[in-house]
C-alpha cells in the first residue's frame, strides 16, 4: 500500500472550489475541473518517487495475471474526481469494436494522435459511471419523441415554428427520427437559426413553472447562457434530463449521447481518450462518425444505486470490464472488515473521515488523501470514513 497523489485538471468548465475543498488545499482562482487517480498517460497519478504507471511496469504482482491478459501492462480504469460548474459538450463513446476499427483506419490514414480532428485516440471504448457527491444535474440518452414534443408544446412554441425541424418526431417517431432530427440541428444555419430566438423567447415566459416544464425551459435558458446562438442547444433538449442525489451513480454505455450540466461526483471509467463530441462545443465536430456510434433509440436513464457487497461495502453494479466501484463506510469501532477488490489492483480515495488500512502494515488516511493497493495484498479497512473504491472489473 502507498499513498497516491493525482493530477489536477483545469478546463474552463469546473469549479473554483469544490475540488480545493474535498482535497483541503486552497483556492487559487481558478477552475478545478478533474482530480485523476490512476495511470493515464495524461495525468498518471504520482507515489513517492514515480508515478503509478511506471511504478507497474516494475512491480507486476500488483496487477491481476487475469487483468494483464485482457489489458496488458495498462490499468484499464482511471478514477476522477469531477466538478462542473458549467455544461460540458454533448458527446459520446464508442464500444470497444467501434474504438479498435475507428483507431485502426485513422492509423492507416495517418493522422496524427494529436490532429484537432482525429476521433480514435486509442483503440479501448470508455464506459464511464459518474456518482454523485453533491446533487449533479446531466443530460443522457434520448428522451421519448412524444414527451419531447409535449415540452415544446408545453412552452408554446408555434408549431409551425418547430415543424420544419421537428417533424420527424411527430410523424414518425422512434430511433431513425431522432437520427433525422439530432443531425439537423447540428447543422441548422441562415434563416432556420431563427427556431432558436423563438425556442428561448418561450422558454423564458416558463422558466418559473413548476414540473417538469418549469425545468425544460430553465434547461434552455441555461444552455444559451454558455452557447449562445449554438444551434445544437436543440440537440440537447431530445435528451433526458435527471438530477442525482447524492451516493446516486448514473452509467453511461457507448453510443449514449450524453452531457455533465452541473454537479460534482466520483467519475470512473475505462481508462481511454475515446471522446465524439456532438455539439455545445468548439472543438471538431463528425457527424459521419456520430451516426456510426451513437445510439438514437429513445430510452431511459441508467440510474444506478449500490448494493451491500460485505461489512461496510456498497458496490455500483455494472458489467464493465475495464472497472468496477464500490462506496466504503466502516462501521465505526469494527476492525478488519475486507477491503473489497481482493487479487486486483485498487486506488482508494477518502471524501470524509479517516481511514484505517491494513496489509500487514498499516496506512491511515484522511478526506482528499487516496492511496494505491497492490493486487498481492490483502487488505482490512477500520475508521469512519465515506471512500471510494476502484478496481478492474475482471
Amino acid at each position: 500500500m502507498q499513498t497516491l497523489t493525482g493530477v489536477v485538471k483545469h478546463y474552463d468548465w469546473g469549479s473554483v472550489d469544490a475540488i480545493p475543498s474535498l482535497l483541503r488545499r486552497d483556492e487559487d482562482g481558478t477552475p478545478w475541473a478533474e482530480y485523476w487517480l490512476g495511470a493515464h498517460s495524461g495525468g498518471p497519478a504520482r507515489l513517492e518517487d514515480t508515478t503509478l504507471d511506471q511504478w507497474l511496469l516494475l512491480h507486476a504482482a500488483a496487477t491481476s495475471p487475469t487483468e494483464r491478459a485482457a489489458f496488458g501492462d495498462r490499468l484499464p480504469y482511471l478514477l476522477k474526481v469531477l466538478a462542473a460548474e458549467e455544461p460540458l459538450s454533448l458527446q459520446a463513446h464508442p464500444s470497444r469494436a467501434e474504438a479498435k476499427a475507428g483507431f485502426e483506419a485513422e492509423q492507416a490514414k495517418g493522422v496524427p494522435l494529436d490532429d484537432a480532428v482525429r476521433n480514435f485516440k486509442d483503440d479501448w471504448p470508455k464506459p464511464e459511471l459518474l456518482v454523485a457527491l453533491t446533487p449533479f444535474e446531466a443530460l443522457t440518452g434520448f428522451r421519448k419523441p412524444a414527451q419531447t414534443l409535449a415540452l415544446f408544446d408545453a412552452i408554446g412554441v408555434n408549431d409551425d415554428v418547430i415543424r420544419p425541424t421537428l417533424g420527424p418526431l411527430r410523424f414518425r417517431g422512434g430511433a431513425a427520427a431522432l437520427a433525422e432530427v439530432f443531425l439537423d440541428c447540428l447543422t441548422l444555419d441562415g434563416s432556420r437559426l431563427d427556431i432558436l430566438n423563438q425556442v428561448l423567447a418561450a422558454a423564458v415566459k416558463h422558466a418559473s413553472d413548476d414540473g417538469e416544464v418549469g425545468r425544460f425551459a430553465r434547461l434552455a435558458i441555461l444552455l444559451d447562457e454558455y452557447h449562445p446562438g449554438d444551434p445544437s442547444l436543440l440537440a440537447a433538449l431530445l435528451l433526458n434530463h435527471i438530477e442525482l442525489a447524492p451516493g446516486e451513480a448514473l452509467h453511461t454505455n457507448a453510443g449514449v449521447v450524453h452531457s455533465y450540466l452541473h454537479g460534482t461526483g466520483i467519475e470512473i471509467m475505462a481508462n481511454s481518450d475515446n471522446v465524439l463530441r456532438a455539439g455545445l462545443t468548439s472543438k471538431h465536430v463528425d457527424h459521419a462518425a456520430l451516426v456510426a456510434i451513437v445510439d438514437f433509440a429513445p430510452s431511459e436513464p441508467a440510474i444506478l444505486s449500490a448494493i451491500a457487497d460485505g461489512p461496510g461495502a456498497w458496490q455500483y453494479p455494472t458489467l464493465d470490464q475495464e472497472f468496477t466501484l464500490w462506496r466504503l463506510s466502516p462501521a465505526p469501532g469494527t476492525d478488519g472488515a475486507p477491503l473489497p477488490g481482493a487479487g486486483r489492483p485498487r486506488v482508494v480515495l477518502v471524501v470524509d473521515g479517516h481511514l484505517i488500512l491494513d496489509a500487514g502494515s498499516t496506512l491511515e488516511l484522511v478526506q482528499g488523501q487516496a492511496a494505491f493497493v497492490g493486487a498481492d495484498e490483502l487488505a482490512t479497512m477500520a475508521g469512519d470514513a465515506t471512500a471510494y473504491l476502484a478496481a478492474p472489473g475482471i
